[in-house]
């Protein structure tokens, strides 16, 4: 197969520089699609040492209209649909699955870097456009002062709000915003482990609720020292795994304080209609491996003949790809465990459970795998099409992709 790819203005150097400087740098990107459309990296997203990135791509079809979604995106109808979360119609296609979530409880904060100038009117154009009820939205300053605009993580808050608003639509949605940080300048993270802690007192004082991160760096063997951020009472965190495969972890997708979300693929016939998910490693979808510096957590206990001492990453798994967003007014196609995150994390949301913990809601989880009566009505164990996939949880996809809101 032949490869392409496109990236944003100054990726290339990044691209180069970060495979040089950064030894765990492990990321290549495919350059198609897998239905052929071409790859266009934002510069947030290229791994440098010491920063932040992001974990998302564009994938316009070419000659595609942006006034609207492109014809071949998920829905937050087809995605309830696939996933049983709401009155199924047989195949769950993609142009006729119209019933979107309606659930919702407490607070959704999405932690982002940078200002979207634009979120609370693409978010009503989002929400418009597939019937879903404007959100309770608020944009939050970490710091108190607005930053400024980073090239790709207005994209990135875009896809987090979009579809965490979709997913739990009576949810009060909060956006907090930090600034970019390096380590050399006193901290340690971008956006800053203070935006984490704001997020955590504004969704625990509005009743509980859940955080999405879908950012992160590659381990180093101080994270743990930062796991604390993520252990805020009546607050579930959620993070991104990554998008550089099999075997690439980050943090903080790999703290046992979050759940790390993995990637799949829907596949569809041409007539839209769904035939089966998978993990296809070719594509960098999402998927994790085992962390070196992050001991197994209690719940993970029961997958220690494959996890060992360490914790085993992801938890769970949702869409990669194509997930509609509007950035900036005009309709654009992105994947990555970017979407994969915050789609979760508003699954759990809805699911209205409210658990105390992030280890509450993994110790649920993996209770549930435990119980393969309850698992097999809840999970859908990913085993196609990838070696790594094999039944049970495995680094492809953890326990695998949600079925009905049971268990969540």
């Amino acid at each position: 197969m032949k490869f392409s790819v496109v990236f944003s203005s100054g990726t290339l150097t990044a691209l180069l520089l970060g495979a040089l400087l950064c030894p765990v740098f492990a990321q290549t990107w495919p350059l198609f699609t897998p239905d052929g459309r071409p790859v266009v990296i934002p510069e947030s997203s290229i791994p440098r040492p010491g920063h932040i990135h992001t974990n998302y791509f564009f994938a316009n079809r070419p000659g595609r209209n942006p006034a609207g979604p492109d014809p071949g995106d998920e829905t937050p109808a087809s995605v309830a649909c696939v996933y049983k979360l709401v009155k199924t119609i047989p195949g769950c296609p993609i142009a006729t699955s119209k019933n979107v979530p309606t659930g919702g409880v407490g607070a959704i904060a999405i932690v982002d870097a940078g200002d979207l100038s634009t979120a609370k009117q693409d978010l009503h154009t989002f929400s418009s456009y597939f019937g879903i009820p404007d959100a309770d939205f608020h944009k939050v300053y970490a710091n108190g002062k607005k930053p400024p605009v980073y090239q790709g993580w207005d994209g990135e808050e875009a896809l987090d709000i979009e579809w965490a608003h979709a997913m739990a639509p009576k949810a009060k949605l909060f956006l907090v915003e930090s600034v970019l940080c390096k380590i050399n300048n006193k901290c340690a993270t971008d956006p800053t482990w203070e935006a984490v802690k704001v997020a955590s007192e504004i969704v625990a004082k509005n009743g509980g609720g859940v955080i999405s991160m879908s950012w992160g760096d590659a381990e180093w063997p101080q994270e743990r020292q930062f796991d604390h951020y993520f252990t805020t009472p009546g607050v579930v965190y959620f993070a991104a795994a990554g998008d550089g495969g099999i075997g690439y972890t980050i943090h903080p997708g790999a703290s046992p304080n979050v759940v790390a979300v993995g990637g799949t693929y829907f596949e569809r016939d041409s007539s839209g209609n769904f035939l089966d998910e998978y993990y296809d490693d070719n594509y960098d979808a999402g998927g994790g491996g085992i962390s070196p510096y992050e001991p197994r957590p209690s719940y993970q206990d029961i997958i220690k003949n494959i996890v060992g001492d360490y914790r085993g990453i992801p938890d769970v798994a949702s869409p990669f790809c194509f997930a509609p967003i509007v950035l900036y007014g005009s309709w654009n196609t992105v994947c990555g465990t970017s979407w994969s995150s915050p789609t979760f994390a508003g699954i759990v949301n809805a699911a209205g459970s409210l658990e105390k913990s992030t280890k509450d809601e993994l110790t649920m989880i993996y209770k549930e795998y435990g119980n393969p009566k309850e698992y097999k009505a809840e999970f859908y164990d990913i085993t196609k099409s990838d070696s790594h996939c094999m039944t049970g949880w495995d680094e492809c996809a953890g326990v695998g992709s949600v079925r009905t809101y049971k268990g969540k």
